[in-house]
């Protein structure tokens, strides 16, 4: 069932819907539900904000070997800063063992005009590799550029090809702090960086990540980053989750179009605020699970566990404001087990793809440990979940790995020949893809029950022993890499 508050009208340029089947047996303790944020509207050259663009590049020595792969990144930077607008604030940053910005001279940004973007590629041309790989320290300097523009969208590209050192103790700590200062998408280059490692810079700095599966590849790429940062209108938004003395916030997980765990605010006992990042016309979709009490509640009537409000810091501000009217997340206890035993059509399918993107990254863990039954069950698995689900992306992927034998559904593969290296970092990073769930609950309470997904058992923190759901790929309190 979807609902929304109905006593507002829209504030134009953002919509919030909650999507849940609000009936719960009187064993349930938690309630599911799923958000769906759209920005319409906020795009156009008159609205235009302040925008801040920082492009880290790997320099490390490994990037000499082969050759290309510098030659790689030099025209894919030089790229994306002609794709920078107009006046458009921008650095380049040079990443080693240390961090150091090569354009402009100085730790600033300087606005895109003609004669910058010349300077800066000419500066782009003088890149060597030479070095080792810290990138805790190219996060901080891009921070530090970007944190003198506050009111602006801010944006990062950070590209590597290697391992982050073991002796940079940086990256969890400025992973946190850059959370609150920018986006950033981050993409490896070549076969020996490490996929949960992007994934992770991915996750908790609001962006994408992704292999480069051919250098020539990467100049579209970047261009393809650079522009969409800079059709972003606002820099901002966030979730802010309030619940009733029924009620506690688990988790909020963002699933569509990519998943990823976010990490909560406290802004009193009951409220809770979730960063998602700068946005523009687009819409994306979260997972909201909160722990209910049903002590003493009153059965088969309708009682109100949450309220979920969408609040923007808008292009220039500094204090973020309410964007549209706020959506409620209901329970209702019922003794009626027709009722209670349907699951939501979108927390289903998001189900799904949690496991699908399990499956693809189980598959990649065992083929790297050479245990290749295992890993062709599990791409054969995640072939029929992508099927179902119809994420192509995803199948296109696995489709480089595997051969089909008979229906896709059936999830019967065989391993291909010859696997390159590329293909199987490309295949790990899809992993965290999705595709748009369907529309909510029925109204007719004597609609055909939605078949049931069983969910895998939540997984322990090895550092801080905080528990997270199955699907999420980190902690949520230390960023610490998560198995099941």
């Amino acid at each position: 069932m979807s609902h929304r508050d109905e006593d507002m009208d829209n504030v134009p340029g953002f919509s919030l819907a909650v999507s849940q089947n609000h009936y719960l047996s009187t064993e349930d303790d938690e309630m599911h539900a799923v958000l769906t944020v759209t920005a319409e509207g906020v795009t156009g050259a008159a609205a235009a904000p302040e925008v801040a663009e920082v492009i880290a590049i790997d320099c490390s020595g490994s990037m000499a070997y082969p050759p290309k792969k510098i030659a790689a990144a030099q025209r894919a930077t030089k790229a994306a800063i002609d794709a920078l607008r107009d006046g458009a604030l921008f650095a380049v940053i040079e990443g080693t063992h240390i961090a150091r910005v090569v354009y402009p001279t100085g730790p600033r940004l300087v606005a895109a005009t003609p004669e910058t973007r010349r300077a800066a590629k000419k500066a782009v041309n003088q890149l060597r590799a030479n070095g080792g790989t810290h990138m805790g320290e190219w996060l901080e300097l891009a921070r530090g550029l970007l944190s003198d523009h506050p009111t602006a969208v801010r944006h990062a590209i950070l590209l590597t090809d290697g391992q982050n050192s073991e002796i940079d103790r940086k990256l969890a700590v400025e992973l946190s702090l850059c959370s609150r200062v920018f986006t950033c998408d981050a993409r490896g280059i070549g076969a020996d960086w490490e996929k949960r490692e992007l994934l992770r810079i991915a996750e908790a700095l609001h962006g994408t990540a992704d292999a480069v599966r051919q250098p020539a590849d990467l100049v579209a790429d970047f261009e393809a980053m650079t522009k969409t940062a800079m059709d972003k209108i606002v820099p901002e938004a966030r979730i802010v989750v309030k619940t009733t003395t029924r009620a506690e916030v688990d988790f909020l997980r963002q699933t569509f179009p990519t998943e990823a765990g976010l990490v909560g605010d406290e802004l009193d006992a009951r409220t809770t605020a979730f960063t998602t990042g700068s946005w523009g016309a687009e819409s994306r979709e979260f997972h909201l699970r909160l722990k209910v009490d049903s002590s003493d509640a009153e059965l088969d009537r309708d009682i109100r566990v949450g309220r979920v409000d969408l609040e923007v810091r808008w292009a220039g501000a500094t204090e973020f404001e309410t964007a549209c009217p706020p959506a409620l997340v209901l329970a209702q206890w019922t003794d009626d087990l027709n009722q209670s035993s349907k699951m939501d059509p979108k927390v289903a399918h998001y189900t799904v793809q949690a496991d699908l993107g399990q499956a693809v990254m189980r598959g990649s863990d065992a083929y790297d440990a050479g245990d290749l039954g295992t890993a062709t069950a599990e791409w054969g698995r995640a072939v029929a979940l992508a099927t179902a689900l119809g994420n192509e992306k995803v199948l296109v992927r696995l489709l480089r790995l595997v051969d089909v034998v008979g229906d896709p559904a059936d999830g019967v593969v065989r391993l291909k020949a010859r696997l390159a290296a590329e293909d199987l970092m490309s295949a790990a990073m899809v992993s965290v893809v999705s595709t748009m769930s369907p529309e909510g609950m029925p109204e007719d309470p004597h609609s055909p029950p939605v078949v049931a997904v069983v969910a895998a058992p939540d997984i322990t923190c090895p550092n801080c022993k905080k528990t997270w759901p199955a699907t999420a790929r980190f902690c949520g309190g230390c960023r610490t890499a998560l198995t099941a």
